[in-house]
């Protein structure tokens, strides 16, 4: 008889600690499985800070609570730059009503051309809820070092013309600002917004 107890009691015992552990992994931290890499625990962007076209110096923590997508890129830019914007335009519609708690940021890497008023316009052909920054030459340098993030000025054939080479990736960075996903620049919009979910 007390044999039979005690197999019992060690049978409900292991009854009850697979319910327990099959009950933490259904409602647990499950991670996120990202179709762009993963990049968390990078800390990247961690010193944006560079003014909007608005003038008003941005930080991350000014998007605190949003998922950030973070592209760099410049106005003139013949095809790259625009195809993105198009994309992460499309990556908003696929989004819904979501789109709400994203912001897409485009970094200029032509401050020089790229004044206020001519980011502003830019990105907002894209989307109305677009934002552009772009700043002295020194603010730029110390953001992108921050992403690790590629720039260099191309002299072109005449005197005064000249393009820009730059990483073409979209950074994803969650509510609390930490970047978590690196995005290929030519991805398609449902693999965007598909790693953007996942951090909603």
């Amino acid at each position: 008889m007390s044999v039979f107890s005690h197999g019992r009691r060690r049978l409900m015992g292991g009854a009850a600690a697979l319910a327990c552990a099959l009950a933490l992994a259904a409602c647990g931290d499950t991670k996120p499985e990202f179709i762009g890499s993963d990049i968390t625990g990078s800390h990247l962007g961690q010193a944006m800070s560079m003014p909007d076209t608005t003038g008003k110096l941005r930080t991350l923590d000014d998007y605190k609570g949003k998922v950030k997508v973070v592209f760099f890129g410049f106005t003139q830019c013949p095809d790259v730059c625009p195809t993105s914007l198009a994309e992460l335009a499309q990556t908003m519609d696929l989004l819904g009503t979501d789109a709400d708690k994203v912001q897409v940021i485009l970094i200029s890497v032509d401050p020089a051309r790229d004044t206020p008023e001519v980011l502003s316009a830019y990105v907002h052909a894209f989307n109305p809820n677009f934002i552009g920054l772009t700043g002295t030459p020194e603010q730029l340098a110390a953001t992108a070092k921050s992403f690790k993030a590629f720039y260099a000025k191309v002299e072109g054939a005449a005197p005064g013309q000249y393009t820009m080479n730059h990483a073409a990736s979209f950074y994803i960075l969650d509510q609390d600002g930490e970047a978590r996903v690196l995005v290929s620049g030519n991805a398609p919009a449902k693999d965007i917004a598909h790693d953007i979910r996942q951090l909603l």
